[in-house]
């Protein structure tokens, strides 16, 4: 069986320890081999380096409980354009009665979509006094649009389902949001 490649280089005549001669089948052949495997190097290398979709690491976004109706949920808060833009995208799974407050700087009509979402999600829109003005479900991974409808200026993603389970309706309202700054 040939070798592959040791560093060294090759002491016999040729390029690669080859003769010139059309009869050194055996060369050829044992070039192919090395050849074979330094690309199967470097197409596995190539592949683990390859761009993956971010793991869910723990969340290091700010968290609060906030009361939704009457039911009490723990949510991370997004209040930068970066959070905001990234959401849920790439979670797994996310614990019963908790969710994602985004806050927005100003009241205007908004726009979700679930791009690189997996979690089945229901996203309630609210105006600037907490009041819900809207609320859908939202499929996992789709792209379609998700509108407001009305200005908003927050929106509660929670698991699909939450609202509907927990009574809560349009004209009802989101308390203790917390008072912090929004870029």
């Amino acid at each position: 069986m040939p070798r592959l490649w040791d560093g060294g280089f090759p002491e016999r005549p040729g390029v690669l320890g080859l003769r010139s001669g059309a009869g050194d089948r055996r060369g050829l052949r044992a070039l192919a081999v090395r050849l074979r495997a330094l690309l199967a190097c470097a197409l596995l290398l190539g592949s683990a380096c390859g761009e993956r979709a971010p793991a869910a690491a723990p969340s290091v976004l700010p968290q609060t409980r906030i009361r939704v109706g009457n039911v009490d949920a723990q949510v991370e808060v997004a209040a930068t354009p970066a959070v905001r833009k990234r959401g849920l995208m790439f979670r797994e799974v996310l614990a019963a009665d908790h969710g994602m407050l985004f806050i927005f700087p100003d009241e205007r009509l908004r726009v979700f979509w679930m791009r690189n979402t997996r979690i089945p999600l229901s996203i309630a829109y609210a105006d600037s006094g907490g009041r819900i003005v809207q609320i859908a479900d939202m499929e996992p991974l789709s792209e379609g649009s998700v509108p407001s409808g009305v200005p908003a200026r927050y929106a509660l993603e929670m698991n699909r389902g939450w609202f509907a389970r927990h009574g809560v309706r349009v004209g009802d309202t989101i308390r203790r949001i917390p008072a912090i700054e929004v870029e």
